[in-house]
């Protein structure tokens, strides 16, 4: 068990390392969230992952994955508990942060938002400031689903889900392009969804 010294130092050594081989501090250096990954250690806590459940606690997580409206006994018996510890096992997992919430999936089509698109995003400056300014903006934007810092070609990866190709081109010029420091887009319209999912896979 790492205690919040080692662990910072691990952390700290392994930013370093990935920053020298990316051959850019400013920008890939913040693939590792120092800070987000050392939260647990400043707690004192350890931070744990499904490899610390044992299998109801991850049968309980991928049943409510497939299905989070599921009746707590209907859901007890798919785990083979009585409802009592299995409620309990439910509220300890949602406490210890495995399950962060529960959503409504809504039919696209029907959301009129059928449209879905992936957008590059390359930034003029990856300055600290620069990236906060983004981030800041692109929250603002009902269309984004998805927006993800990465490493590679360019800075940010987009999803966004608008009526039709209109809807895209008033997105694009009306809102995305305003934003300060963008210096190129690529977009690419999905035809297909072959596989859409939410669930996490998780090891049973």
């Amino acid at each position: 068990m790492l205690d919040i010294w080692h662990f910072r130092s691990f952390t700290l050594v392994y930013v370093s390392i990935f920053s020298l081989y990316a051959g850019h501090n400013s920008a890939y250096g913040r693939l590792i969230d120092y800070y987000a990954l050392s939260k647990y250690a400043d707690k004192g806590d350890v931070m744990k992952t499904v490899l610390d459940l044992d299998r109801t606690d991850r049968r309980i997580i991928d049943t409510l994955q497939r299905n989070g409206r599921i009746a707590n006994v209907d859901l007890a018996r798919e785990v083979n508990l009585t409802p009592t510890p299995c409620l309990e096992r439910v509220k300890r997992l949602e406490k210890e942060g495995f399950i962060t919430g529960y959503v409504a999936l809504v039919d696209p089509v029907k959301a009129n938002a059928a449209l879905c698109a992936y957008i590059e995003v390359q930034l003029s400056s990856t300055t600290t400031e620069a990236i906060r300014l983004f981030n800041q903006q692109i929250l603002a934007l009902n269309e984004v689903q998805e927006c993800q810092m990465v490493a590679g070609g360019f800075d940010y990866l987009i999803k966004i889900r608008v009526a039709d190709m209109q809807h895209y081109q008033r997105f694009l010029g009306g809102k995305l392009s305003t934003i300060a420091g963008i210096s190129q887009t690529h977009t690419y319209v999905v035809i297909e969804d072959v596989k859409s999912v939410t669930a996490i896979n998780i090891n049973i």
